[in-house]
């Protein structure tokens, strides 16, 4: 594969961190750039972003809604836009949302049509959140999110394939579902529930999500979704791309694996339910296989036994 010049935005979070790297380490030029949001512990962040240095990513500290033009090096062949405030915590405010999720994604965009005249493909990262309590439908469903990160993010999707359709530039989204593994934030539930199984802590489960289901997907599949849209940019650009596995897992079968690979019962503690929560999700990915020869490989309990050892590692 040719050497490409490519910029990862959200360079330092969970999933794009591992986009980055795998990008360095197949020989293209990366350039990461976060802003070092303290939505979780920054040191969590300035942790993945000396892993990501290690494997030759460039990395910029900086905030997408400021000036970009004198911070970002242009000329970029792809933009993976991974930034954005994440979650459904009622301690955000809608205008975060709408900063960090619309504002910074519109600024990126006008950089992107100033600064990159031969861009191949600007890669919108998405969420199953857009479709809204249960994301059981294809890419073609009209949109019915419940929380303001799902409303934020399809408004920045529309953004995005506002410029692809006005012919300004070649875009895709991809609607990513349920990622979990190595360098899931700390609020998430894996990693939270990994934690309080080892420290001997109470487990805050909310009401009911023992119920849930999800089409759990771990990380290195969502990765090798992601990278498998360069050099198929013709074939993407305009398109609405479900990436997930269409295996699903409730959450309390999630549970109960983890505590089987650590060997040792969580204590759990019911707390109220939490507004904006998606009762169901399954990723209907017909659409990746054709188009990117989608296939998720990783088995639930393989990717979580590759969590715990990773959580091991790097906090015990």
């Amino acid at each position: 594969m040719e050497n490409s010049k490519i910029l990862v935005t959200g360079a330092a979070g969970f999933i794009g961190s591992h986009l980055a790297e795998q990008l360095a380490a197949e020989g293209h030029t990366v350039y990461g750039v976060d802003n070092f949001s303290d939505y979780y512990d920054v040191a969590l962040k300035k942790r993945n972003v000396r892993d990501i240095r290690s494997a030759g990513v460039i990395f910029i500290e900086a905030d997408l809604t400021g000036p970009l033009k004198d911070i970002l090096p242009g000329a970029m062949d792809y933009i993976f836009h991974f930034a954005a405030q994440p979650g459904i915590s009622p301690d955000v405010s809608l205008q975060e949302y709408v900063r960090n999720n619309l504002f910074a994604t519109q600024n990126l965009l006008q950089w992107t049509k100033e600064e990159n005249k031969n861009l191949r493909l600007f890669v919108n990262i998405a969420t199953s959140s857009i479709y809204g309590k249960e994301a059981t439908l294809p890419e073609t469903a009209v949109p019915e999110p419940i929380s303001f990160y799902g409303t934020t993010k399809l408004a920045a999707e529309q953004l995005v394939l506002g410029e692809q359709r006005v012919g300004k530039i070649k875009a895709c989204s991809l609607r990513l579902y349920s990622v979990y593994g190595p360098r899931e934030r700390p609020e998430k539930l894996y990693t939270k529930l990994i934690r309080s199984i080892f420290e001997e802590t109470p487990f805050p489960l909310f009401k009911g999500s023992e119920k849930h289901s999800r089409s759990f997907t771990y990380v290195g599949d969502i990765i090798a979704g992601v990278a498998a849209v360069i050099g198929k940019e013709d074939v993407v650009s305009g398109e609405i791309i479900n990436i997930g596995s269409d295996k699903e897992y409730t959450t309390g079968e999630g549970i109960g694996l983890i505590e089987k690979i650590i060997g040792k019962k969580a204590k759990i503690e019911i707390t109220p339910p939490r507004p904006g929560d998606q009762l169901r999700t399954t990723a209907l990915i017909d659409k990746a296989r054709n188009l990117l020869g989608y296939n998720p490989a990783t088995s639930f309990e393989e990717g979580l036994a590759r969590q715990v050892e990773w959580y091991r590692n790097n906090f015990l």
